[in-house]
Formats: C-alpha cells, structure tokens, sequence
C-alpha cells in the first residue's frame, strides 16, 4: 500500500513561509489601495444566488491559494475603505490580522486553564483593565465572550439566577419571569429573553421619548402593571446606546429604580459602552458603575475583528453561579470560583482565544488608543450632522450622541411621508449599486432613513461632502424620472 503524503503537506512549515510572505504583500497592497481610494468599489453588491453560485463552481476548479484569497478580497464588503458608513463593524487594526496567525496556529481555548494558559491569563488582564473603565470595585470579575448576543444572554441568566425566586437552573419555571427593556433595545434582548422561556408578555418594552431614551419615569407603571398581570420582574436592561440611533438610556435613572425595586440592572453596551475609555463621552454612560452586569464589544468601535466581546460583572462571584455544573474530566469541584477555568462561566468550553487582539492594540499603541479612536468617531459624526444642517433638501433626523447619523432626502417640505420614504429606500439602493459608497437605512417611526455609522477612523470630511453630493444627485435623478414617466 502506498503511502499518501498530502496529510503531511499541510503541514510544511516552508511553503507556509513563503504564501505567509506573498500574503502580507497582498494583504498591504490591498489595504494602502484602499486608504488611498484606488480601490473604487466599498461594496460589490452582488446578488446572494450569483454569489452562491460563484462559489460552488470555485470549489470545483483548481487554483493556488494566493488566487483565492485574492478572490475572496475583491468580491467582499470592504469593511477597511474609508467611504464604508455602513454596518457597526470595526475597522480591525492591521496588528490583529498578525494576532489572528498566531493564535489560530497555536488553537489553544480558553475553556479551562491547561487548554489555554496564556489565553485565560490574558483574558484576565484585558476584562480588569475594562471594568477599572466602567467604574467597578476590585470584587469585579470579567470574561470575553463570543459576541454581544451571547454576553445578553448570558447576563440575564445570571440576573435569573440572582433575582428570581426559586432557582430556574435546578427546579425550572415556577414563576412567570420579566424584564423592563427600551422598545428601541437591539433585538438580541428579544431573542435571548425568549430562548429563556419568557414569552411575549415577559418582554415588557417600555416607550421611548423624543430622543429614543427608554423612559424612566414610565418604569413604576409598567412594573406595578407586570405585577397585576401576575408576571415577576427580575431585571431592567439600559441602553447604551440604542440599535437604531445610538442613544444613550438616564442609567442613573435605571439604576435608581432597580435599586429601590431589588431588581438587577443589566446594561447592553455592545456598541456605545466603549465610550468608558474616553474621558470626553463618558459622561454618556454616567451611572453605568452602578449596573451589576455591563456588556461591551471590542468588535464594534475598538478597532477588533468579530468576535470579541467584554461581559463585566459588578460582584464578580455572581457569575460562577450561574453555570454551576459538575465536570470532573475539567475540574475537581464546581463550586470553587476558578478564573483561570473559563467554562466555569460561559456557555463556550472550547472558545477561541479571544482577549489577544485587544491585548497587541493596547501593548503596541498604547492603553489611550481606544480613546483616541472613540472621540474621533463621535467627533467625525458631529461634523457630518453639521453638514447635514446646511443642506436645505436634507433633514437631520435626531442630534446624534454617538457615531450613528440618521437623515434623509427631503427636496419639497410637504411631500407625503410614503413618497419621501420610498424615494430614500431608491436613493440608498441606487447608492450601493454604484459601489462608491456603502450606508444602511432603517425606519424610525414612520420615517425610512439612510444611516450612516461612521466606523473608519480615515474617514473625511471630504468623503462626507462627496457623500451628501452624490446623495442629491441620485435624488435628483429619481426625481426627474418619475417626473418623466408621469
């Protein structure tokens, strides 16, 4: 029987030398192309079947690796161009492309200590240096989690544990549970609220004011209204900031009345918690110190690829509680609280080792970087507000507080809602199309905007101004079709 030698190839570490080399080239071509707007293309808009079908027919024909990952570069979003506005997705420092080699390599998890050494270490330093940022005792504790959805989900069960009655982990439901939420709350609350047994009328939202701030004042009604429906508030979750606005919820507020309630509160700062490094937009958050858990993505504005997420907890013993199982191949005890034996707290055993990235940006640019980063966000969001004001066909749909911009085309001052928000969907597609740009639009109210979310550190005032030109123009153009057909 002859001896198949391909497994062996895999694994060569000389021709992993030298695709390495050809790949930083590429990669740096492509990101300098980019920076400097060679690249015209931001997103290619190609349609999800032609998509598909480009890749089953590539899997079938034989290509080096170099000229697929060429591929793969030139037919995705291009999440690094400076006129991408869309998702809230970072913009990865480079240095975590070279982190990702070397901790994919080495593949060590995180789930318990001797699977993971440095990574459960590490983990530990990255979530005290964050929480030292929230405002937290010493008596904190932290882990990094794959994801804002999951960091929820997993602080609602440790509220659970915490608050409600009887214990839902060992007796199941005995009671009928609730949580008090914005209506404008990231719909990863929704979800992880049912996966807990809640049900439509254990998701209580409450209403938003002019601002898209969770109304604090409505809070004892809807509690004492929980009651009477014989329904057992457990948790109130802040908003810091909302999915569609990026405002941020009173959490003093929040935390005033959970307090004086008994009830947990839960802040979900996926996307707006990382102004806890800036000392100008702190204040956004000011209260957040009092929440007993906080969510915080590095992935969002912490310049960190997907997925790498910081779920803080006030009192830092409450966590191990809430997964308290028995696994004698991991641990010899489940109630000793191991920080280093991260499955003790997480859904995840073997999960990624995910506090690396954010550790290389500290250590190589410095522990002010993220601060830099954030207040240039925010600050760049300022200025497209502004110009936004001075455009007389154009309306700022809200003051923004973050990094999110919601607007829209407005040509004549009374034309219909259902017009201008059919002509602003047009306006968006048509805008994508060209690959010149790439912006998201969502609905508020009643009113269909173009969002943009300013992620790209690079991006220019002059980028914003071709933006808001192009915009006018696409308008005008629709316009005047529609005008031509009658």
């Amino acid at each position: 029987m002859m001896k198949d030698n391909r497994v062996s190839k895999v694994y060569e570490a000389e021709r992993f030398r030298e695709m390495g080399k050809e790949l930083i080239d590429v990669l740096a071509d492509h990101l300098g192309s980019l920076q400097n707007q060679d690249t015209k293309t931001v997103y290619p808009d190609n349609a999800p079947e032609d998509e598909l079908q480009f890749w089953e027919r590539d899997l079938g024909r034989p290509s080096d690796p170099m000229s697929t990952f060429k591929t793969i570069i030139a037919r995705s979003q291009q999440t690094q161009h400076p006129r991408y506005m869309g998702h809230q997705t970072a913009v990865p420092a480079p240095i975590t492309a070279l982190t990702g080699m070397v901790t994919d390599l080495l593949n060590n998890s995180s789930g318990v200590y001797e699977m993971g050494p440095v990574s459960n270490a590490m983990e530990r330093v990255v979530t005290d240096f964050t929480q030292k940022k929230v405002g937290y005792p010493k008596t904190a504790s932290g882990l990094m989690t794959s994801g804002g959805s999951l960091g929820n989900l997993t602080a609602l069960l440790a509220a659970r544990k915490d608050r409600a009655p009887h214990n839902v982990w060992e007796e199941g439901h005995n009671e009928k549970l609730a949580v008090l939420v914005s209506e404008e709350a990231h719909y990863c609350i929704d979800r992880a609220a049912r996966i807990m047994g809640l049900g439509d009328k254990g998701i209580i939202k409450v209403p938003v004011d002019d601002e898209f701030k969770m109304r604090a004042d409505l809070l004892p009604h809807y509690l004492e209204k929980a009651k009477e429906d014989g329904l057992h508030v457990f948790c109130v979750i802040g908003c810091a900031g909302s999915t569609a606005t990026g405002s941020y919820d009173d959490l003093e507020a929040l935390a005033e009345f959970s307090k004086s309630h008994k009830l947990w509160l839960h802040v979900d700062g996926a996307h707006g918690g990382a102004v806890v490094f800036s000392e100008k937009y702190r204040p956004l958050v000011k209260g957040i110190e009092k929440a007993d858990s906080v969510v915080i993505d590095f992935h969002k504005m912490l310049m960190t690829p997907v997925l790498s997420t910081a779920l803080l907890f006030k009192e830092g013993n409450k966590i191990y509680r809430t997964f308290m199982q028995r696994a004698q191949y991991l641990w010899d005890s489940p109630e000793s609280e191991e920080w280093y034996n991260s499955a003790k707290r997480t859904f995840e055993c073997s999960k990624p080792f995910l506090s690396a990235n954010v550790y290389m940006i500290l250590k190589t640019y410095g522990n002010d970087i993220f601060e830099k980063n954030v207040d240039r966000l925010y600050d760049s969001a300022q200025v497209l507000a502004q110009m936004i004001k001075g455009k007389p066909g154009m309306e700022l749909l809200h003051e923004p507080e973050s990094n999110i911009v919601n607007f829209r085309y407005t040509p004549h001052k009374n034309m219909p809602t259902d017009k201008l928000n059919h002509l602003n969907t047009e306006i968006r597609k048509r805008l994508v199309s060209t690959g010149s740009f790439y912006i998201v639009q969502t609905t508020i109210g009643d009113q269909r905007t173009l969002r943009c979310s300013i992620m790209n550190p690079l991006t220019s005032k002059a980028d914003f101004q071709d933006l808001l030109d192009e915009i006018e123009k696409q308008g005008a153009s629709i316009l005047g079709a529609e005008l031509v057909l009658g």
